[in-house]
This record gives C-alpha cells, sequence and structure tokens, in this order.
C-alpha cells in the first residue's frame, strides 16, 4: 500500500523556469564522463553573469542589513531543501572569518537543521511554518531574507507575508525571474539562470548563484560593518597557534613589519589584532593604539574607513 501524501495540484507549476528540461543536456545520459563535465561546466559557466546583473539590488540589500545589524538587529535566512542548507552554510561561515554570531546573521532551514541532512517530509510546504518562525525569532529591527529557487516555496511565503505584517523589511534571492513570492519582498533578486543541466536539480545553477549571491551579500555585509583593514580579516581570534600564525601573516603584510617584530607587538596588545595593526602603523605603543581606537570604533557610517583604523593612525600620527 502506498504511503506517499496526495498531490496537491495548487503547488504545481509546469511553468517554473527551475522545471524546464534544458535543450543543451537533453542526450546527457548518451555522453562519456567528459562530455558530461563540459556540459555541466559550459552551463555553470554562465552563472556568474546572472548574479552580476543583480548587483545593485545585492548591494541594496547590504545597505540594509548593514543597517539593521548596526542597531542590534539580526538578519535572517529562511529556505528549504538546497536554498534552506545554502543559508545555513552561510551564517556558520561569518564566525570564523568576521567574528560575526548569530544576533547578527542566523539561518532558518525547514524543518529543522535536522533537515540539513535528511529531508524533513513536506516542511518546505508549510506557510504555517515560516509564519511561526518569524512571529517567534525575529523582532523589530531585524531583516528577513527568503531564499527559493522556484520562488514559490509555502514556508518561505508565509515567512514573508508574516514579517511583512509585522513591518520587518523583507527580501527574496531567487532563480524565478518571475517568483510569485516577490510581491511580498522589498528587496527582490531574480536570478536568470535558466534551466539545470538535470532538469529540476535546483542543487546546480540555482544553488550556484544563490551561493554566489550570499557570498557578496554577507562579505560585504560584514566589510562595512568595519571587519576588515582593506582585504585583511582583522576580527580575527589568534586561538591557537595556526590562527596565531595567521594573525602574525596579517600584520605583516598590512605594515610591512617583520614577523618577529609583528609578534612581539601583538603580544604587547594581548592578542588584539586590531590594537596591533595600529601600534605598528603609527609606530605607537600599544596602549595609545588602543586609546586611539576607543575614541574611533567601527563605524559603517565611516565612509572609506568603516573598521576605525585609518581614523585612529592618523590621529596619533597627528599628535606626534
Amino acid at each position: 500500500m502506498s504511503t506517499s501524501r496526495p498531490l496537491d495540484m495548487s503547488l504545481v507549476d509546469l511553468a517554473s523556469p527551475t522545471e524546464e528540461r534544458n535543450p543543451r543536456s537533453a542526450e546527457l545520459d548518451s555522453l562519456d564522463a567528459r562530455g558530461m563535465v563540459d556540459v555541466i561546466l559550459g552551463e555553470d559557466a554562465a552563472v556568474a553573469a546572472a548574479v552580476q546583473a543583480q548587483a545593485a539590488r545585492i548591494a541594496g540589500l547590504v545597505e540594509e542589513c548593514v543597517a539593521a545589524i548596526a542597531a542590534g538587529g539580526t538578519v535572517h535566512y529562511l529556505g528549504a531543501g538546497t536554498s534552506g542548507r545554502l543559508g545555513v552554510l552561510d551564517a556558520v561561515e561569518l564566525a570564523p572569518t568576521f567574528d560575526a554570531d548569530e544576533s547578527m546573521v542566523t539561518a532558518h532551514l525547514a524543518g529543522g537543521l535536522g533537515a540539513f541532512r535528511t529531508a524533513v517530509e513536506g516542511a518546505e510546504d508549510s506557510e504555517e511554518q515560516g509564519a511561526e518562525l518569524v512571529r517567534t525569532a525575529c523582532r523589530p529591527g531585524d531583516v528577513v531574507i527568503g531564499l527559493a529557487a522556484s520562488g514559490r516555496t509555502p514556508f518561505v511565503g508565509g515567512a514573508l507575508r508574516q514579517a511583512r505584517a509585522d513591518g520587518l523589511p523583507t527580501a527574496l534571492i531567487s532563480a524565478n525571474p518571475a517568483a510569485p513570492l516577490a510581491e511580498l519582498a522589498d528587496h527582490r533578486i531574480l536570478l536568470d539562470v535558466g534551466p539545470e543541466v538535470v532538469t529540476g536539480s535546483t542543487r546546480m545553477k540555482a544553488g550556484t548563484a544563490q551561493k554566489l549571491t550570499l557570498n557578496a551579500l554577507s562579505t560585504a555585509t560584514m566589510v562595512r560593518l568595519g571587519t576588515t583593514f582593506g582585504n585583511l580579516m582583522i576580527q580575527v581570534r589568534p586561538t591557537n597557534a595556526k590562527l596565531v600564525a595567521r594573525t602574525v601573516r596579517m600584520l605583516v603584510q598590512a605594515t610591512g613589519a617583520t614577523p618577529e617584530r609583528a609578534a612581539a607587538v601583538l603580544e604587547e596588545a594581548g592578542g588584539e589584532v586590531r590594537v596591533a595593526l595600529v601600534a605598528l602603523l603609527a609606530s605607537a605603543d600599544a596602549g595609545s593604539a588602543r586609546g586611539a581606537l576607543e575614541a574611533h570604533p567601527r563605524d559603517p557610517r565611516r565612509v572609506g574607513d568603516p573598521a576605525g583604523i585609518r581614523s585612529a593612525v592618523a590621529a596619533l600620527t597627528a599628535e606626534r
């Protein structure tokens, strides 16, 4: 006896771009391994351009996220399946790179984190679960970002609809240029990647496009929040030998100091990378560098120097 759930035809849309058949891979199974790889990578080559076409919209969402986090709010990713897993991956990887935590960016996967490894049947089909998550996890000042390759996932729709009702800024990242849920989003990032190599397998081009978008979104957000000096990570916590070595290398790259000098100043600064960096750049002691940083804290409104490093160095230099 079948245990499958009855098919709800209201959830079926035969015109969905993510479900269309790709004519360029129609004979995929008849190719040898090299031919298959060439077709797959040939399709992937167009993904970056599709994301680049949405650069202005991604930048607009960056500003929304920066403002929210700077004011004490949280950016929430919500999705199901591949889309939701990519949100979880992006959120958790911000910790080691930018010393970010869940109060800044967090991810919610339909069916719970257990669904990261094992699909939870029907989780993505519940609008109420998405709405309930927003009601319980989101606060005024937060941003809600829906991730849905198809642009129609009920779980994401419920979350966006509830966020709208609560007056929260909303966004949708989708691989469907005609995403039905776009009307619920203030920021609409609709990635036109075309049909998948394997029909409906949105872990492929749609997933790659979403990953590229999230990379750009979260990285630009964190940099605007003052977590780097140039392209160097300065929020690293040197808690083990490998990270201490990485931090010393970064200080050498940023200042031109010898490794021995960089390591000595880092120790003098109590392992505080920002303090050591300012001390080296300004040829100052750690105490003076710390005071200058306290006078010039991280501030995304400080155009050209959100980390405050350049301003702190300039202040110390001007005192001489």
